[in-house]
């Protein structure tokens, strides 16, 4: 079977190479949504003040969704280097771009101080943030990714995914704290400022075990390969290879991202504004919710990524967006009763359904690029992607509600990303029994026809 000619790393060091990478997704998420947190509650007060406050919340996204327009130029710098100096140079880059301007934003003049200067501000390092996180995502799953082998590639490769619930963990239980202790006035004056400043703290801590891992074998394998036959000069660009040779990867990889960051937004994001402004909810109830649905969240996709090594990654995302889809009317019809137990139901329900599709995204899409365009192809799919779907979608379901007063469009419009991404799963091939040393530009790999192979020799025996 081909799946076992990539050597494991030793067992101390596998765990060593997930910690570097889930602490820095961690952190880097938890800069990332602490910006949409605080876009939903406090930005448009402190940024936009001259606006209805629906409008200014709209403002506010608006600011949010320009982080995830500088995401592909991330993926596609980042992982072009990526691709040609190593994964870690580049996730420790990527590290100190996001908690610089997370930290930065801490320190922003507010509109009262500097007028329209304060929103421009803003945005620059918005962009900076967005421009860091679409390097971050590719490099940190591959480094584990390629680390391990294929039989427990789903279960390892899901910890980095696990960063995205942690850091949302963390940015909403420092915001639902800060709003808990102080008044609403001290928040919006001096709190709100407290986590982004925090950040600085935790890119040291991430910056400390992430300088402690080594290049996968497998990258340097290839790297060896490059340069023995003098590639730097003769080999193609890694975007040009991509496009070129995994083109079809790039768009199933695209396809399948559309439900999952879709919906995740809407669950996360959109829901701290239809609560609070729909459905009567307290700041703090809504953010509280928010908060034990992605502690659950955290949990259950190391189990959905171990259930994709055993039945595959196919049918675990399948399962993951088709529940998705069934469960929007439910989920708002549940936030509108305003009960906090229904509210955290419906958070819960919706964050465990989408762990489905996100657990088994970092090893199937590492599965379907060769080694050395993976950090190319694996980014460009998953970033070019968010600008089409979690940038506006918190921006179109505020823009929904405020036109039609109710969910159902907005339910309506997140079964329509379910749709084409049950399409295009639905047309990709199984990857999970890959060795990643063995995929060959085109996306073929040994283990792609190690099943038939060895089906036939039994039949000829």
């Amino acid at each position: 079977m081909a799946s076992g000619t990539t050597a494991p790393p030793p067992p101390a060091s596998l765990p060593r190479i997930v910690a570097a990478s889930l602490i820095g997704t961690t952190i880097e998420w938890y800069d990332f949504f602490l910006y949409g947190s605080a876009a939903a509650l406090v930005f448009n007060k402190l940024f936009f003040p001259d606006s209805d406050p629906l409008v200014g919340t709209l403002l506010s996204f608006l600011t949010y969704a320009v982080g995830f327009a500088a995401r592909p130029l991330g993926a596609l710098v980042f992982g072009h280097y990526g691709d040609r100096l190593g994964r870690k140079k580049l996730l420790v880059l990527s590290l100190l771009m996001m908690g610089g301007a997370t930290f930065a934003i801490g320190l922003l003049p507010t509109h009262a101080t500097v007028g329209a200067a304060a929103p421009v501000l803003l945005t620059t390092l918005r962009l900076i943030q967005g421009f860091a996180l679409g390097g971050e995502w590719g490099g940190a799953v591959l480094l584990v990714s390629e680390h391990g082998d294929a039989r427990r590639r789903g279960f390892w490769a899901s910890w980095p995914q696990t960063g995205a619930p942690a850091g949302q963990l963390l940015a909403t239980g420092v915001l639902s704290l800060l709003t808990a202790l102080l008044s609403d006035e001290a928040f919006g004056t001096w709190g709100w400022r407290i986590p982004f400043l925090l950040s600085g703290v935790l890119v040291m801590v991430g910056l400390w075990i992430r300088l402690s891992v080594d290049e996968s074998p497998v990258f340097k394998e290839a790297l060896e390969r490059a340069e023995s036959r003098r590639a730097a000069e003769q080999e193609k660009l890694p975007l040009v290879s991509v496009l070129r040779d995994h083109w079809r990867d790039v768009l199933v990889a695209m396809g399948a991202r559309m439900a999952e960051n879709i919906s995740y937004y809407v669950i996360t994001a959109f829901i701290l504004v239809y609560a609070t402004t729909s459905a009567g909810v307290s700041k703090q109830t809504a953010l509280n919710a928010v908060l034990i649905g992605s502690a659950v969240h955290f949990a259950v996709i190391p189990a959905w990524g171990a259930l994709s090594d055993r039945v595959g990654r196919r049918p675990v995302y399948l399962l993951g967006a088709a529940g998705v889809g069934l469960w929007m009317f439910p989920f708002f019809s549940l936030v509108d009763t305003g009960s906090f137990g229904y509210l955290v139901l419906a958070v819960t329900v919706g964050l465990v359904l989408h762990g489905a599709m996100y657990a088994p995204q970092a090893a199937y899409f590492a599965e379907m690029f060769a080694t050395r365009m993976r950090y190319s192809g694996a980014s460009i799919g998953a970033q070019f992607a968010s600008v089409a779907a979690g940038a506006p979608a918190p921006l179109i379901a505020t823009a929904l509600l405020e036109s039609y007063g109710t969910s159902t469009p907005i339910s309506l419009y997140v079964i329509a990303a379910v749709v084409l991404t049950l399409i295009a799963v639905g047309v990709s091939r199984e990857t999970r029994h890959r060795d990643l040393a063995e995929i060959t530009p085109g996306g073929d790999a040994a283990a792609d026809t190690a099943p038939a192979a060895e089906a036939q020799k039994a039949r000829t025996v």
